[in-house]
């Protein structure tokens, strides 16, 4: 299972949240990132680009040898990044790529350039097997407005619509009780909706990487996509409950990723 994203130097995010999460479900993870962060529980204080090209040498090394069953797909910062990333996939014709279009991390800092949207939607997001957008990220691949839980259903739909057949929208961000997911499977016309509890914490950094690292994980050990995202939703809901009463740092902490260890 190769993740392809930044580095959270707080480890609760990015590539050290992706290789535990893989970890922990049973599969060997490989990386190529593609910034260094500064970054803690309150916030990220600088962003430090890796070159393009070393990105790509960095591919090439895991494609050539090792190979991948699965990809995920975070952090990619500048549209430059994000067509080379989309070249090398399709030059080693790579399947199975969960895309995590990040854009702001949980403390609110931008992860994304603004002029990495178009690119994102021209080049990578056609070549995803699946999407996991929250209701911010969608809001700005859509350019309007998710406000309630009903409004899931359209916004999926025009997801779809940029050429990734299936999308995980994400509602932790709406307000309630309830926590669900919105699953729109493009090739049936299918909408599966994933019930949840919403788990009272702060520690929520890296929700995001470790949901779709989870479900990277399970495709890559052959489960279909409905499935793979069923066992991704019990996985991220096990680690923030279980990592809810925790302390680590001074802002949003990390989920427990391996509660079924310890």
């Amino acid at each position: 299972m190769l993740t392809i994203a930044g580095s959270d130097s707080g480890g609760g995010a990015g590539i050290q949240a992706d290789l535990k999460t893989i970890s922990a479900n049973g599969c060997y993870g490989m990386s190529v990132i593609t910034a260094l962060t500064a970054q803690n529980t309150v916030g990220v204080s600088a962003i430090h680009p890796v070159p393009v090209d070393f990105v790509r040498q960095q591919m090439e090394a895991v494609l050539t040898d090792i190979g991948a069953d699965a990809v995920k797909i975070g952090m990619l910062f500048s549209p430059e990044l994000i067509q080379c990333v989309a070249d090398e996939l399709r030059r080693f014709k790579v399947n199975n790529i969960v895309l995590d279009p990040v854009m702001v991390a949980t403390s609110g800092d931008k992860l994304l350039q603004d002029d990495a949207i178009e690119a994102l939607k021209e080049y990578l997001i056609p070549l995803a097997d699946i999407i996991t957008p929250n209701l911010p990220e969608a809001e700005v691949l859509l350019d309007w407005k998710v406000n309630t839980q009903d409004m899931l259903e359209q916004a999926a739909a025009e997801l779809a619509d940029l050429g990734c057949s299936n999308i995980l929208i994400k509602g932790g961000h709406l307000e309630g009780e309830e926590s669900d997911d919105l699953l729109y499977l493009g090739d049936e016309k299918r909408n599966v909706v994933l019930h949840g509890w919403r788990v009272v914490t702060d520690n929520t950094h890296g929700t995001g990487c470790t949901l779709s690292s989870a479900i990277a994980s399970f495709m890559a050990c052959g489960k279909p996509i409905e499935e793979a995202v069923r066992l991704a939703k019990e996985y991220i809901t096990g680690a923030i409950s279980s990592g809810a009463d925790y302390r680590i740092g001074n802002g949003h902490g990390p989920v427990h990723h391996f509660y079924k260890f310890f």
